[in-house]
């Protein structure tokens, strides 16, 4: 069975995540969702079809894997589609191997088709549900970043049960351990220093390979500690998932935080999803519950958008920077490669990407190449280069977000203009 994985209309609701990643490629729990989605179908053959913008990047960083390749999606075999936002239901697939569409409520998870019908794939998913034979899938669909910010405790505890031959007990002796001594798992390249404790009353703690735990650490469960990540005396709260090469300081709860991203010193971090390559200076928060306990929107493609939730934080795009104690609001949505500087009080809960907030004032980033510049700096700092694939992805974003943030940034001197009126007039 060969497995393409592939995006819909609906990812953008998931910026500014996926303007620089496939939505398959965020994580949730131990894992990215397509890795849930290889491992649920058993597969070893997969596919993609990306957005245009990042299918040059994802072949480059995946040469092994066909990308957008007709010729691939038109081979011989049982296909299924896979819809990129689809976190599916724990254990293997079970439904028959045979033309059929698995729904989630009203929306396509997954399609078995033939592969001779395979074409242009929205028209073809527009049909699916109304010519082949309809089942439920099971799992959930991800519409937006809190989403996976919200099941994230659920899905550690859920990647946890399914890694064959954890570790457990044997490694509790590096620790103190608060809880269950079976639900520690420290992989044995890892290096914990003294006075480090997992508590495992809720839920497991899993310490990936080559990881550092530093003294006066606590790690609460369910939480994950990425490969190479480095956590220095740092409050892990419970939902919490730390990629890999972070360096993690202060107070994280219940977040996302993707590969390379630097918050080493003290500042709280909660209910958040951040991307790669970020870094957070000291004493940056964000505010996660609103006082008066109410529904927390989120500005989201232009538009504030209702999570029904009460407690959810802020969402930072990739090469993000914050300054020192940055105060970033309840609900706010910050884009890629963003400069934030404080400015006395909480910043604005929307910036769009490439622009800075500057002296108190929302600015357009015109000079894109300075800013590769620096990237290009912070990821050879940690081994990684800044490829051509990776400048191009970047100046696609950019185009593409020209129109929103040139709009933005008129509404914000707009709003100003209005504040200094009145006090003039006053």
């Amino acid at each position: 069975m060969r497995v393409c994985l592939f995006e819909d209309r609906t990812v953008a609701q998931l910026e500014p995540l996926t303007f620089t990643r496939p939505v398959f490629d965020l994580l949730c729990g131990m894992t990215r969702l397509r890795d849930k989605q290889a491992r649920h179908f058993g597969s070893a053959a997969v596919g993609a079809f990306v957005r245009p913008h990042l299918v040059d990047f994802y072949r480059a960083q995946h040469p092994g894997m066909p990308v957008n390749d007709p010729a691939w999606l038109q081979g011989g075999g049982p296909l299924v589609l896979v819809n990129g936002r689809w976190l599916p239901p724990a254990g293997p697939f079970a439904g028959p191997v045979e033309p059929g569409v698995g729904l989630v409520e009203d929306e396509v998870a997954y399609a078995v088709v033939e592969p001779g019908r395979v074409g242009d794939l929205d028209d073809l998913l527009a049909d699916l549900a109304r010519d082949l034979p309809v089942r439920q899938a099971g799992g959930r669909l991800a519409r937006h970043l809190w989403d996976l910010m919200h099941w994230n405790p659920d899905q550690i505890v859920a990647d946890w049960e399914q890694t064959p031959g954890r570790p457990g007990a044997a490694d509790a002796a590096r620790v103190a351990v608060v809880g269950p001594a079976d639900r520690l798992v420290v992989d044995p390249t890892a290096r914990l220093d003294p006075m480090v404790v997992a508590d495992t009353t809720n839920g497991p703690v899993v310490i990936d390979r080559d990881a550092v735990v530093g003294a006066f650490t606590r790690l609460e469960g369910p939480c994950y500690v990425g490969p190479k990540t480095q956590v220095h005396g740092a409050k892990v709260r419970a939902g919490t998932t730390l990629g890999p090469q972070c360096r993690i300081g202060g107070e994280v709860e219940c977040s996302v935080v993707l590969g390379h991203t630097n918050k080493y010193h003290d500042g709280f971090l909660g209910h958040a999803y951040v991307g790669e390559w970020v870094n957070l200076g000291a004493g940056t928060s964000n505010s996660d519950l609103r006082n008066d306990y109410g529904e927390v929107s989120v500005v989201v493609d232009g538009l504030s958008i209702r999570t029904g939730q009460a407690k959810v934080g802020c969402f930072i795009g990739d090469h993000v920077k914050a300054g020192l104690s940055v105060l970033l609001n309840t609900g706010s949505n910050i884009g890629t490669f963003c400069n934030l500087l404080p400015s006395g009080g909480f910043l604005p809960k929307y910036i769009p990407s490439f622009a800075s907030w500057w002296n108190g004032e929302l600015v357009d980033r015109a000079y894109p190449a300075l800013l590769f510049q620096t990237a290009e700096e912070v990821m050879r700092r940690r081994g990684v280069a800044l490829t051509e694939a990776h400048t191009a992805l970047y100046l696609a974003v950019y185009e593409q977000t020209a129109v929103e943030r040139r709009r933005a940034v008129r509404e914000a001197e707009m709003r100003q203009l209005a504040t200094l009126t009145r006090r003039r007039s006053a």
